[in-house]
């Protein structure tokens, strides 16, 4: 469709992994990006920092923290399309922090919101997480699934859409809302399950270590995620729509553990650590998507398998720094 082209847009968090995909995927598009980072003292740009040159050159970049209403309204200001993805997304911190969830997902977001409301003409594209749904009552889930939220992260997301969804009601604000699946690909954090594996397996480390092997999960690789961030800016839905996005397969933890061992290689042991389990009633046992509404509403499709999506992660992996860190961490 390529209906951004011309426009300008906002994307909110693209200092994060998804969030620089999205620039880059925006720029080759011929949109005009302004891409909002969180202040830091030395002026750091996040995964932003590995894009090209010419890339940034390309991009406005600004700094400030969507916690701050000014921050959130000068950003907005002379935009078309907002992507929304500044949060705090890790489940383990959010036992520890959880106060800090509820500043940055909840009230971040409505600073959001009320800035998209004051400027007319605005479409925001909120970012959801599959983590709302808990453990399903019934898979594959639909997005008319109760909300379950069995995390402090999960329940500042719920809290989060909701206040959308009632924002669209209320005010009329273009807002719709994009749930994905367990997104993953190069310039993930090494807090998340993939990097966390490969790292270690490509440090060479003789054993690796992990929490519950488990929980099975719905792997989407970014650059299909970010597509169907644009189409769900493209497509024309109601405000207050929502659509997930999963590639409609799950593979546990262990069966995905041992992909990535034939995949690297690695002979390395497993062993897994108490204290990187979750709380009994806190474990989300199984994600897996319907994706029908998506193929639907956006004609959305993944063009991304596990298997390739490891290996283009293998060879980020291979050309950055992570592995040695990996392995004098962990040795």
């Amino acid at each position: 469709m390529n209906r951004l082209a011309g426009k300008r847009a906002l994307v909110t968090g693209a200092d994060g992994f998804i969030g620089s995909h999205l620039v880059q995927r925006l720029l080759a598009d011929g949109v005009e990006v302004r891409a909002l980072c969180l202040y830091n003292s030395d002026n750091r740009m996040g995964c932003l920092e590995q894009l090209s040159a010419e890339e940034l050159a390309r991009v406005e970049v600004i700094f400030g923290d969507i916690r701050d209403f000014r921050s959130a309204r000068d950003a907005v200001a002379g935009v078309d399309v907002v992507f929304h993805l500044a949060a705090l997304i890790s489940v383990p911190y959010s036992y520890v922090a959880p106060v800090s969830f509820l500043h940055t997902n909840v009230s971040g977001t409505v600073n959001v919101l009320e800035a998209v409301r004051e400027h007319e003409g605005v479409k925001m594209v909120h970012t959801s997480t599959s983590e709302v749904y808990g453990t399903p009552e019934t898979v594959p889930i639909s997005e008319a699934h109760p909300l379950r939220a069995q995390s402090p992260y999960a329940a500042s997301k719920v809290a989060a859409d909701q206040f959308c969804q009632s924002y669209a009601r209320s005010f009329g604000v273009n807002v719709v809302t994009l749930r994905p699946f367990n997104t993953y690909g190069p310039r993930q954090s090494a807090r998340a399950v993939i990097p966390t594996v490969l790292t270690q397996l490509l440090a060479g480390l003789p054993t690796i270590r992990l929490g519950s092997l488990r929980p099975q999960r719905d792997f989407t690789f970014v650059t299909d995620t970010v597509d169907g961030f644009v189409r769900m800016a493209e497509t024309d839905l109601e405000p207050g729509s929502l659509v997930q996005l999963g590639v409609g397969s799950t593979v546990s933890i262990g069966d995905l553990v041992e992909l990535c061992r034939e995949l690297t290689g690695s002979d390395s042991r497993i062993e897994v650590e108490e204290q990187r389990i979750r709380p009994e009633r806190s474990e989300v046992e199984i994600l897996l998507s319907n994706p029908e509404r998506a193929r639907r509403e956006l004609g959305w499709e993944p063009t991304v398998s596990l298997r390739e999506g490891l290996m283009r992660t293998i060879d980020q992996l291979k050309a950055g720094p992570e592995i040695a860190r990996a392995g004098s961490y962990q040795r």
